[in-house]
């Protein structure tokens, strides 16, 4: 009985010691590089990137209720027409990147009106504001 009291507890701190360092064994050990996602052209967009930017743009723009609803609206819209287009048309054709362009440019109208001349100058001067926003 005497030996079992002395050997369990030793038993749980030889444990506990060396559970302690295998968790703290990579401390002093530099982060990961952060992983680059990259996509191809005929990768489509996925639904949750118009919520992320109106949702950054609300964010750093300090928008008002209505004008995060439209804009994830028409950035809803984007996505949904983009995506076709990619389906539409080959990856590397000439079409696929004039239907982008064209629902690009549309987008952006719509964007201006929503947002109004000067909420969209301000968007314009801290996309990479926004960017890093979406990022987080």
């Amino acid at each position: 009985m005497s030996s079992t009291r002395f050997t369990l507890p030793a038993l749980a701190l030889s444990l506990l010691a060396a559970g302690c360092s295998i968790f703290h064994r990579h401390r002093d050990a530099p982060a990961p590089p952060p992983v680059a996602v990259t996509r191809s052209a005929d990768t489509p967009t996925p639904p949750t990137a118009a919520r992320d930017l109106a949702d950054a743009m609300t964010t750093v723009l300090r928008l008002t209720p209505e004008q995060t609803a439209q804009a994830r609206q028409v950035l809803n819209s984007t996505v949904r027409q983009a995506n076709a287009a990619r389906q539409e048309y080959p990856a590397s054709s000439p079409e696929l990147g004039t239907a982008l362009k064209r629902i690009n440019l549309a987008s952006d109208k719509e964007l201006r009106q929503v947002l109004g001349p000067a909420a969209y100058r301000e968007m314009q001067t801290k996309q990479a504001q926004i960017q890093a926003e979406m990022r987080k």
